[in-house]
């Protein structure tokens, strides 16, 4: 199989990320101004750590990032970071404490991503069942105004859920970043201004 060893992912190996997906947040961060130093961040399917080391950086040191994957990764984090090897769908009382302890967070950015088959309508399923524990998660523990960033592989159940995260946001965008490869059908969905549970849940 051919490595895809394009200008991201040259960019990515001289500027020290594990992978060329950061570029994707870099580019919806500046679109959307959803990090700011001093927030929280949880980071979901973080994994090998691109995503939760830019996060880190716009943060600063006053700020936090808990990353979690099933997957564990050999990057080096900074000191404002915490990874854990978890799955969302079945959580640890650890990590479970652990988002309670550090809740509520400023953003929730999640670029999860299924096993893919080759079979169109299954890793759509298989994505949109991520997208919606993403979003479970998000409204359990972002605070009122935060922000929330989901990776997507568009299919029929799409507008469903961007109805989904429109009740639970005031603003929301689906952008497809210049880095996302030409031939990837991932979406990026991003929810600004969390209403809050109270709006959320009436």
């Amino acid at each position: 199989m051919k490595t895809y060893r394009d200008h991201y992912f040259k960019k990515a190996k001289q500027e020290s990320y594990p992978a060329r997906s950061v570029y994707k947040l870099k580019e919806i961060n500046n679109r959307f101004g959803l990090l700011k130093p001093g927030m929280k961040v949880l980071d979901l399917g973080a994994a090998p750590g691109s995503w939760t080391l830019y996060a880190a950086k716009v943060v600063g040191a006053s700020g936090r990032v808990l990353g979690c994957d099933i997957q564990e990764t050999d990057t080096t984090f900074p000191e404002n970071v915490t990874f854990l090897v978890e799955d969302v769908f079945e959580r640890s009382p650890g990590f479970s404490a652990l988002l309670d302890e550090w809740k509520p967070f400023h953003a929730v950015i999640s670029d999860m991503a299924p096993k893919t088959t080759g079979v169109k309508f299954t890793d759509q399923a298989r994505s949109m069942n991520l997208c919606q524990e993403a979003l479970a998660l998000a409204r359990l523990v972002l605070i009122q105004g935060g922000g929330f960033v989901v990776k997507n592989f568009e299919g029929p159940d799409t507008k469903a859920f961007v109805d989904d995260v429109r009740r639970a946001f005031t603003s929301v965008k689906i952008f497809k970043p210049k880095s996302s490869r030409e031939e990837s059908k991932e979406t990026f969905i991003i929810g600004l201004g969390y209403k809050g549970l109270d709006a959320d849940n009436p």
